[in-house]
């Protein structure tokens, strides 16, 4: 087990095949700055690169997950920039990772933080944290994803509340829903346990299911089924899948290569 700290906004810590991230900027309740963003990305793409990481958490305080952008900072920008601009990419980027990501979610979670809650594959939620896009009281609305992804996850109604009027959903209402995957008073130990067991499985399977999942959001059944149906196929062909099911008939565990 290794920690390094990048800066003084991110730290990472290596558990075996899992990569901790951690936002550790509590003079700003964690605000995704600049800086902190920027941070946060290139480590997580970085690890996404590394074949010996087969998983990533993503955590936070235990008072905050994760808040927004720095409001000072988007005073000085013009529309183009913000349109356009560095945070942009990044948070492209950090949607676009192949690598199974839990969010280990503690307090607040609200705005950019609740946006990259939502862009990770398990959210394992302590019974404090609550959950909020409060971006319209500012004069803006989410700019990382979240119109889109929030009504995907819990229904037009639900999310029109919630942006509309800043309400926010507190960890049990957002199991209900289905915003988070779970809730456990020991967060931070339960979403290690799903990384490792997540990391403990084949990698190539791991990461093309996680694929197939996603591109149920953009297509329709049909074309949905189709591209299970190619995904299937092709993790049919690796190694890793014939030692899975010979395992399974000679009774024994597998040995897999990550391939």
């Amino acid at each position: 087990m290794s920690a390094v700290d990048a800066g003084a906004s991110v730290r990472v810590e290596r558990r075996g095949a899992v990569a901790v991230l951690t936002v550790d900027r509590p003079d700003v309740r964690n605000a995704l700055t600049d800086e902190t963003l920027a941070a946060l990305t290139s480590l997580a793409v970085a690890c996404d690169a590394d074949g010996d990481v087969r998983c990533l958490v993503i955590a936070g305080s235990e008072k905050v997950f994760a808040s927004g952008a720095d409001v000072r900072a988007l005073l000085e920008r013009d529309p183009v920039e913000v349109y356009d601009g560095d945070r942009a990419r990044l948070w492209d980027q950090l949607r676009a990772l192949r690598t199974p990501v839990v969010a280990a979610v503690s307090g607040f979670c609200l705005g950019g933080g609740f946006e990259l809650a939502m862009m990770s594959d398990v959210v394992v939620a302590a019974p404090t944290s609550r959950f909020g896009l409060p971006e319209t009281q500012l004069g803006l609305i989410p700019g990382a994803g979240g119109t889109q992804m929030l009504p995907r996850a819990v229904g037009k109604a639900l999310a029109m509340d919630m942006i509309l009027t800043g309400r926010m959903l507190d960890a049990d209402q957002a199991l209900v829903v289905g915003l988070v995957s779970r809730v456990a008073e020991d967060w931070l130990g339960e979403a290690l346990i799903a990384a490792e067991r997540i990391a403990a499985r084949p990698a190539v399977a791991q990461r093309r299911a996680k694929d197939a999942v996603n591109t149920s959001f953009d297509v329709g059944l049909a074309a949905g089924v189709e591209v299970e149906r190619r995904t299937f196929a092709m993790v049919f062909a690796t190694e890793d899948a014939r030692e899975g099911m010979q395992a399974f008939v000679d009774k024994r565990e597998p040995s897999w290569r990550h391939a």
